[in-house]
């Protein structure tokens, strides 16, 4: 009899097992992803850390950019990956909010872990997060108030949103500004409905403060003119071509040797060298051609210097080592068509510009072209600093802001920031909870609740006492101000739409979702099979 006992004790102990092993692959997920949140919960917000990360290889970054914190972290575990995507998504879907997007999806997987302690089904759970995060979308654009985008004042107020919470912030009066008649000089306001930010080229210059940053109608190159052999350093009216083919002597394509058993073979040599090289310089002038890009050659030189002496003669501005990736924009900005071989110089295939010039930058010199065929399709931004550093987090603040402004370019509305968003999400979700039943409505409940982390966070980085806060804040928004939110700078709540805080619908609305649509498939997770 006690053997057939402890059999069954057995087997009810295995059983049991059977469906301890999901619970544990989901406790882990969750935990796992939980602390990629909490890694990043402090840069959230204006008064938000910076985090300094340094790689192998001895690199330092300081950011306090979401997206780039994540990538640079090497995260181990796939729940805490799917974060790091996450983050990612919300990058390319809105190009601000990445730490939001972040903490809000830890907060919601803290939520699901009280749920499932209290026993609800994982899909019950997904399937009411869904569609909490519907009724969230649905709700953020009730609150929202359209925009034009001739509205430069609504378009300034957001973009300088976007940088206050960035290392550059005190620049943000002369980045935001820069940012909106980038984005407004390639598009056409009245028809468009997104923004290629692959029109707008940003380029990095050490030397002098970000306060010198500059927006060019036009392109940069940081190259040198080669015009050490006394070319021209400025040209008017140009006509600007861009070659794919060397200006030297031919070469074979394996090594050789050519053996020269006397003076006049070795002069013919040279007289067929010059020859070759003053035959490609009369066709790059017959054509008309007054400033010659040249491409980055890999095989041999680009250009030598009896090309260079000849084309300084000639009175034509010489721009080499030219990127590979750059020549698509460069040709859409001056309208020039690259050309591969010699046969192909002709007139037609030349871009124009009304100016080229030398300039001189700090110690290094830069080329400015303006003026140029395609004005308004693409613009060029000179980004300054003083050292890498500053630079590197300046050119990612600018790409938060121009994205902030192609998200209102996208969906043309305005809600204010400062947490206000999320407290009236949460108020209103609770409110929508009463109506509806059983486990769905303590699931919109936990989905309501864990938004609050969002003000949270902000009140608890700018140093106020985060549980005052957040309850006076639920107050004033139970009490009907949908815009009350945390101003940080007086460290009190006020109106934030006097304080000019607001942030395209977008972010928030894409926030919420991504998040949402994130804790879902980590729910769903009940167990990781390990291939070989």
């Amino acid at each position: 009899m006690p053997a057939s006992n402890a059999n069954s004790g057995g087997g009810g102990r295995s059983e049991y097992q059977d469906k301890d092993k999901p619970t544990q692959i989901r406790k882990s997920n969750i935990t796992a992803a939980k602390a990629v949140a909490e890694a990043i919960r402090t840069s959230l917000g204006p008064r938000g850390m910076d985090k300094m990360i340094q790689s192998p290889g001895g690199d330092v970054t300081i950011t306090n950019d979401g997206a780039t914190i994540l990538k640079q972290m090497q995260v181990l575990h796939p729940a805490a990956k799917m974060l790091v995507e996450l983050s990612k998504a919300q990058d390319i879907e809105a190009g601000d909010g990445t730490t939001t997007v972040v903490v809000i999806a830890g907060s919601f997987l803290n939520a699901t872990e009280k749920l499932l302690d209290k026993g609800i089904h994982p899909t019950t759970i997904s399937e009411s997060f869904q569609k909490a995060a519907l009724k969230s979308v649905e709700i953020l654009e009730g609150m929202s108030t359209p925009v034009a985008l001739s509205d430069r004042e609504s378009l300034l107020k957001s973009a300088s949103t976007a940088l206050n919470s960035k290392v550059v912030s005190q620049y943000s009066s002369i980045l935001s500004p820069l940012s909106v008649d980038a984005v407004l000089k390639v598009i056409d306001p009245a028809t468009a409905t997104n923004v290629d930010l692959n029109d707008i080229k940003i380029i990095k210059k050490l030397g002098g403060t970000v306060e010198d940053t500059d927006l060019i109608d036009g392109l940069v190159f940081t190259q040198k003119t080669g015009g050490a052999a006394g070319g021209p350093h400025r040209i008017e009216k140009a006509k600007v071509g861009l070659i794919q083919f060397c200006i030297s002597p031919p070469k074979t394509d394996m090594d050789n040797n050519v053996i020269i058993s006397d003076y006049a073979q070795m002069d013919r040599i040279m007289k067929e060298e010059r020859q070759y090289i003053l035959n490609i310089v009369k066709q790059i002038k017959k054509a008309g051609c007054t400033v010659l890009l040249i491409q980055k050659s890999i095989l041999r030189d680009a250009i030598n210097d009896l090309a260079l002496h000849f084309l300084a003669k000639m009175k034509i501005m010489v721009i080499r080592d030219i990127e590979r990736e750059e020549i698509e924009f460069i040709c859409r900005s001056s309208g020039c068509k690259p050309i591969a071989s010699l046969d192909h110089f002709l007139p037609e295939m030349l871009g124009y510009a009304e100016l080229v010039e030398e300039v001189q930058t700090g110690t290094s010199k830069i080329v400015k072209m303006t003026g140029t065929a395609n004005v308004g399709k693409t613009v060029s931004v000179l980004v300054r600093g003083s050292n890498k550093l500053v630079i590197e987090e300046a050119d990612r603040s600018i790409h938060d802001a121009l994205c902030v402004i192609r998200c209102l370019v996208k969906k043309r509305a305005l809600i204010a920031g400062g947490g206000a968003p999320e407290i009236e999400l949460s108020l209103r979700l609770r409110e929508f909870s009463h109506t509806l039943s059983g486990m769905e409505q303590y699931c919109f409940r936990a989905f309501a609740d864990a938004l609050e982390v969002i003000p949270y966070t902000l009140s608890e980085n700018a140093g106020l006492n985060p549980i005052a806060t957040v309850t006076e804040l639920r107050n004033r928004h139970a009490q009907g101000e949908k815009t009350a939110g945390i101003n940080v700078r007086k460290g009190c709540i006020t109106n934030i739409l006097e304080e000019n805080v607001v942030q395209p619908l977008l972010v928030s609305t894409s926030a919420v979702s991504l998040a949402a649509e994130t804790v879902r498939s980590i729910m769903k997770i009940d167990d990781i099979v390990i291939t070989r």
